[in-house]
């Protein structure tokens, strides 16, 4: 739950403060985190009653975009990882080796620059600036499937603010988890952050071009990351290196036959 940054309780409080739209969404998501540093007492029955009522509408909301994703058609993808990790740069490199056709709603808590590096690749992208709020929710996606061109697309990308602790608990209505890891972020990350890799379909271990630069066992990683989920999927991608990419791209064709 997202109890490091309290975003979750606050919520509540913005919703019934500030009015809803006629999807009873609120408006206000970004401004909870303000709030949360005047209240930060997350370990009272009251708290977790509250959080575990915004979980549950948000779960809600993520199964109508769920259905509504089913409903035209598109596989939908929550990519997950640190800042940096290579997210971005993985769908600019997937829009010029894909066949399938893909939109993106790009989650950040300011600036539209990711979008428009994946507009200016000729994919339609949303961008949703959260302000303070450290994770994308099913409302927020809600939102922006619906300037999404879904009847055009095979695929839409969740490219969910880059945070390792607070995504892995909002479901936001995507069929798959993509979670990825770089090699600069050190051999630890899958260790400290089990929550996130839990929810994983597939890691991306990026940036191997890197490895000779940094200590950094893959095979040990691979071990990690199966204690925590045995059946996960993982791969190796370098950005330079298309064949490592069209192995990514050929991963989600085969998440969609399956769905067919």
């Amino acid at each position: 739950m997202c109890t490091d940054c309290g975003c979750s309780i606050t919520d509540s409080v913005v919703a019934h403060s500030h009015g809803d739209d006629e999807h009873g969404h609120s408006h206000d998501h970004h401004k909870a985190h303000e709030h949360l540093h005047h209240n930060p007492q997350l370990n009272d029955k009251k708290t977790i009653e509250v959080i575990s009522k915004i979980l549950d509408k948000n779960d809600h909301e993520a199964g109508h975009n769920r259905s509504h994703f089913d409903k035209h058609g598109v596989l939908a993808i929550n990519l997950m990882s640190s800042p940096g990790s290579g997210k971005t740069a993985l769908l600019e490199k997937m829009a010029d080796l894909a066949k399938f056709k893909f939109g993106v709603i790009e989650g950040d808590l300011e600036t539209s620059r990711d979008a428009d590096r994946i507009k200016a690749k000729g994919i339609p992208a949303y961008q949703i600036q959260t302000g303070s709020a450290c994770h994308l929710d099913a409302f927020m996606v809600h939102k922006g499937l619906h300037a999404m061109p879904l009847t055009e697309l095979d695929v839409c990308f969740v490219e969910n603010v880059g945070n390792l602790v607070c995504p892995a608990s909002y479901d936001v209505g995507a069929h798959l988890n993509i979670v990825l890891v770089s090699i600069p972020e050190g051999g630890d990350k899958i260790e400290k952050y089990p929550v996130m890799f839990a929810k994983a379909d597939l890691i991306l271990i990026t940036k191997t071009d890197l490895l000779p630069h940094f200590d950094y066992d893959i095979a040990h990683e691979k071990a990690e990351a199966r204690k925590i989920k045995p059946n996960v999927d993982i791969l190796e991608v370098n950005i330079k290196d298309d064949e490592s990419i069209e192995r990514v791209i050929d991963w989600i064709e085969f998440k969609r036959s399956m769905r067919n």
